[in-house]
């Protein structure tokens, strides 16, 4: 016991000294664009809750009825007694959203991710991802026993050459990376992307789990948005960032579904997610599709357009293209780490980002904007913001 205190204690000795000690924070209480923190309510810029429906009161009574008639656990797997009506439901609702023939409903976007990659691809296979893909992607691709290849981040030249020395190798070959990118913000050229994918034969997986809700018509992604819904054959999605409530899915075609099912040890042997969950879910993305839905789109984009113009005003380097995710870039994560504080004395909540969330001296403030953001809210950021240049002497 003595020895394995002395070498946790000295890893995590490690860590403090590096300056990337992480601890929970207790969450009191989420309503809208606040939270309340340590007993202080705060402006909350840090949630994926994009469009606001994590706290709708459509959410909250699609909970209620679920949990009145199905209680609050599934009981078992979906393969043994815990495929419930919401599950299937959800799944109907979004193969429709997304125009694609089947949907899959995973406990988490992770499992989902795990599920999919490692039923798709195995040893002897190639896996190649973006640099900057998620955590899950690329745990995922390892524990597939695939070969992985990594392309410069959204980098078409890149990806090309990974691909003409795939094609050589008469495998399977699965190309993933994201619509758009959950530390960055920024989108790859997906047209491009596909048109590369099929002269080389590679399969392609697109994360569209920050994308949808918010981008494309009645939210469905930038896939559809693109028109290539149809050439793409594995669509990651979340359900718990514009849709407000937990979990993942795959869609795709019928016989991807089926294989999942068949094959994705993380949706067989897990316990089904909630039936709430799911009755919650169904409700966020009825109501992303209605013209409530569309109307907070319209509320999110409008204040994302004028953060972006007030922060660019303040000479912060931020990138051009308009995003549901704007990070400042910090570089030094104690920079970073005395900002999150001094913005928090503000009354404003943006926990800094450090490695191995993101790459070494990419320390970063990851501010998103939401359509439950008033413009006072956004007012008092960019105010702190100001005097936040200053104060860290960027």
């Amino acid at each position: 016991m003595g020895d394995f205190e002395e070498q946790l204690g000295s890893e995590l000795g490690s860590i403090r000294d590096s300056g990337l000690w992480r601890e929970l924070r207790n969450i009191g209480s989420v309503k809208g664009s606040s939270i309340e923190h340590n007993g202080k309510k705060l402006i909350n810029f840090s949630s994926n809750d994009y469009l606001g429906l994590a706290v709708h009161p459509a959410l909250v009574d699609a909970v209620r009825k679920a949990m009145e008639r199905f209680g609050v656990g599934s009981g078992a797997s979906r393969l043994v007694c815990g495929s419930l009506k919401p599950h299937h439901e959800l799944e109907e609702a979004l193969a429709d959203w997304l125009d694609a023939e089947r949907a899959l409903v995973f406990s988490s976007g992770f499992a989902a991710a795990q599920g999919v990659i490692t039923s798709l691809v195995g040893r002897g296979d190639v896996v190649i991802i973006d640099k900057k893909v998620h955590a899950s992607t690329v745990d995922a691709a390892k524990l597939s026993g695939a070969t992985i290849r990594v392309f410069h981040h959204n980098d078409l030249l890149s990806l090309e050459k990974i691909l003409k020395w795939a094609d050589s190798k008469n495998t399977r070959v699965l190309t993933i990376t994201e619509s758009v990118f959950s530390m960055d913000g920024d989108s790859p050229d997906i047209e491009s992307l596909v048109e590369l994918k099929d002269r080389y034969g590679s399969w392609l997986m697109l994360d569209e789990a920050h994308a949808l809700g918010c981008y494309g018509e009645a939210g469905a992604g930038l896939a559809l948005k693109s028109n290539l819904a149809d050439r793409i054959e594995v669509r990651l999605g979340t359900l718990g960032k514009s849709i407000g409530a937990a979990g993942g899915f795959v869609c795709g075609n019928q016989m991807l579904v089926d294989l999942l099912v068949n094959k994705a040890r993380s949706f067989i042997f897990s316990t089904a997610p909630s039936p709430l969950v799911s009755a919650a879910a169904l409700a966020g993305v009825n109501l992303i599709q209605s013209n409530e839905g569309e109307a907070r789109r319209h509320k999110l984009w409008d204040n994302v357009e004028h953060f972006q113009k007030g922060v660019a005003s303040q000479n912060w380097p931020v990138a051009p293209a308009m995003s549901v995710i704007l990070p400042l870039i910090f570089r030094d994560e104690s920079k970073a780490m005395i900002a999150m504080s001094l913005l928090r004395d503000s009354g404003l909540y943006i926990p800094a980002i450090r490695f191995p969330t993101v790459p070494r001296n990419e320390a970063r403030l990851r501010v998103t904007v939401s359509a439950s953001h008033s413009r006072d809210d956004i007012t008092a950021l960019l105010s702190a913001l100001d005097d936040l240049l200053v104060e860290v002497n960027l």
